[in-house]
């Protein structure tokens, strides 16, 4: 796991960039790849390319990046980060052809494999990645980012002066584009629908991400952009469950294989769920000695046991014998890394577990290097309860028309309270699907009217220049053909997964120099999970029912395999009301706070006293003001 930084020139200018620049934007990152760093200009000085290392496969001086490499069609270099775990294959592919090594990374690999075969490499990679490779001879610049979209690639192409430079991180970026800081207000207004920001767009105008599945190639002076792998939800529904329960056994076996290939130590993150618990437990019966596991509890106490699940991860720990540590997070331990937690994540994502993950991440890197973790099973299976819940109400909508819908939004409304999840589905009943599915946000759009100040709803109003609405309707548009649970999951893996969860796992664990893996997100099995027909993922109430059945096959006890998902709960509404309440009023109720250039202070004001006394829960928005507030003060 690393972090990688460069820039070509499209005009044949040499680039305005000195390597002492490179190297105080590396400093920006510099906990991806604290082992080694290295930058590299052409001789005429229009392309970079730099590189930090965290070493993990042949930690050797000969591993060093950026690496290079000649051929009989002319000389490469690369800049990686991530992992192609199945780099022991395509190595002996390449050899087969010819080519020869004189490292065992996956570095040396990936080059070998672009001289070999081109952009089409990319599809014999199983792993997680953001590579740049410059083919010397033609000039061109080949960007690319894993299927997935669990490693990062950041962007700029800046057809004024001619340039395109990219990085793992978009503040490694911010010093060398000439950027306008005032925020569009449309992704402002997606960020407090979603919580992050889907799509290619970001806060920081001019930088956008390279889609997961997509490569760019920089050359003669453009720069184009091509998507290499989707998903198909095509199904065979004849087929056996019992078929399907023994592929997934045989694509967790290899998927676990793969991702315990490391140079140094490795371990778990288990919180004692389904998806934590299925890793540790197959994993177990494959190594040799004790893991080491990690987990994360709240010294909350007063909150209730239910945000303690550090007896399940106990449970789970001695059963498979591993060696498990346990870290406790207190309420002051939360405020006091808010502002680092924002600087991290670089971007603005409502994902409090994110706090936790970066506790548990610094407790791991006293032990290992490498963790694997359950991320990802739940966007594949059917996890979450909403999933079942949108089915419900498209079953109830079909049984009623759009004004019995409406009445029954404004009954609901007349004897539930505000805020109440009930109410919030009967009031979304009238709508079309894919609007409803995307109502179904942070904070209830009912806020929509009356958060923002009257002169930034007038500048909202106007068309946006991003097409974040278009992106989101194009994902709908692509399954329209396949059923609503598909459609969700699809929506689902290309937005919240990807750019809140994967978000989350990759800065978290990079800012304790931790490489994460995510053994659910191999692409196969992504790919599998899109094949598989809707009724083995939820079986009446269940979700995840497929991976439910294997692990109780497994002997998985049966109170960690059919408990209800928490992952790592964080008692926000709580903590609002508590310990916290001065902290969340002294940020959002300062009348120089940043985010007054955008929201009704009022109405935030009635917003904290709500939540206060206890009326209303509002802890999903106040949360949110709370970490765009953070966001504005570093950024703007």
């Amino acid at each position: 796991m690393c972090g990688i930084i460069g820039a070509v020139s499209l005009s044949g200018d040499p680039l305005n960039l000195s390597k002492s620049q490179v190297n105080s934007l590396m400093d920006s990152m510099d906990y991806r790849g604290p082992d080694s760093r290295d930058i590299w200009f052409n001789e005429d000085k229009r392309v970079v390319l730099g590189h930090l290392r965290l070493s993990i496969l042949d930690p050797r001086p000969s591993g060093i990046q950026p690496m290079h490499r000649e051929s009989v069609n002319g000389k490469y270099s690369i800049s990686f980060n991530g992992e192609v775990f199945n780099f022991i294959e395509i190595r002996k592919e390449l050899e087969s052809l010819g080519y020869t090594f004189t490292t065992d990374t996956d570095t040396e690999v990936i080059l070998n494999a672009y001289m070999a075969w081109g952009a089409g490499c990319i599809n014999k990679f199983n792993g997680m990645y953001g590579i740049a490779i410059y083919d010397h001879a033609i000039d061109r610049l080949f960007l690319v980012r894993d299927r997935v979209g669990i490693k990062p690639v950041y962007y700029n192409h800046d057809a004024v002066r001619g340039t395109l430079s990219f990085a793992s991180e978009v503040k490694a970026l911010r010093p060398i584009v000439e950027q306008d800081t005032t925020v569009d207000p449309h992704l402002l207004d997606q960020y407090m629908r979603f919580g992050y920001i889907p799509g290619e767009d970001t806060l920081n105008k001019g930088i956008k991400r390279l889609l997961p599945g997509h490569y760019l190639i920089a050359e003669k002076g453009e720069v184009n952009i091509t998507k290499y792998w989707d998903l198909d939800y095509t199904s065979d529904e004849k087929r056996s469950e019992d078929s399907y329960i023994s592929e997934l056994e045989q694509l967790l076996d290899s998927s676990l294989d793969l991702r315990l290939r490391a140079d140094v130590p490795l371990g778990v993150f288990l919180s004692g769920g389904l998806d934590s618990s299925a890793v540790v437990a197959l994993l177990a019966k494959k190594v040799d000695k004790p893991l080491k596991t990690f987990s994360v509890r709240y010294d909350f106490s007063e909150f209730g046991a239910e945000y303690d699940e550090s007896v399940y991860a106990e449970q789970v720990s001695k059963l498979y014998n591993t060696e498990h540590k346990t870290i406790t997070m207190t309420p002051d331990d939360f405020k006091r890394y808010i502002p680092e937690f924002v600087r991290t994540m670089d971007e603005p994502v409502t994902e409090a577990a994110a706090l936790s993950l970066h506790f548990v991440s610094e407790l791991a890197k006293e032990d290992v290097t490498v963790v694997l973790s359950g991320e990802g099973s739940d966007e594949l299976f059917a996890g979450y309860d909403l999933y079942r819940y949108m089915q419900t109400i498209e079953k109830l909508r079909k049984l009623v028309t759009p004004v019995g819908a409406s009445v029954a939004a404004a009954l609901g409304k007349a004897v539930l309270p505000p805020g109440n999840k009930i109410l919030k589905y009967l009031e979304m009943a009238s709508k079309p699907f894919s609007e409803r599915y995307r109502g179904i946000s942070v904070y209830d759009q009912v806020h929509r009217d009356s958060l923002y100040r009257d002169d930034y709803k007038n500048v909202l109003s106007q068309p946006a220049n991003s097409d974040t609405e278009g992106f989101i309707e194009s994902l709908f548009a692509k399954q329209k053909d396949h059923d609503l649970l598909s459609q969700m999951l699809y929506f689902d893996t290309k937005t919240w997964l990807v750019d809140d969860l994967l978000t989350k796992a990759d800065r978290m664990s990079m800012g304790s120099s931790l490489e994460l893996r995510v053994p659910f997100l191999d692409y196969r099995m992504v790919e599998f999970a899109a094949s598989l027909p809707s009724k083995y993922k939820i079986e009446g109430a269940e979700g995840k029912s497929i991976l439910k059945k294997l692990m109780s096959r497994e002997s998985l006890p049966e109170n960690i395999v059919y408990r209800e998902k928490k992952g790592f709960p964080t008692p926000l509404k709580m903590m609002f009301m508590g310990p916290l309440k001065d902290f969340c009023g002294d940020t959002l109720l300062n009348p120089s706070a940043k985010i007054n250039e955008y929201f009704n202070a009022s109405y935030i004001e009635r917003l904290c006293e709500e939540h206060w006394s206890g009326k209303v829960d509002h802890h999903r928005i106040l949360w949110q003001l709370i970490v765009i507030e953070e966001w504005l003060k570093q950024n703007t």
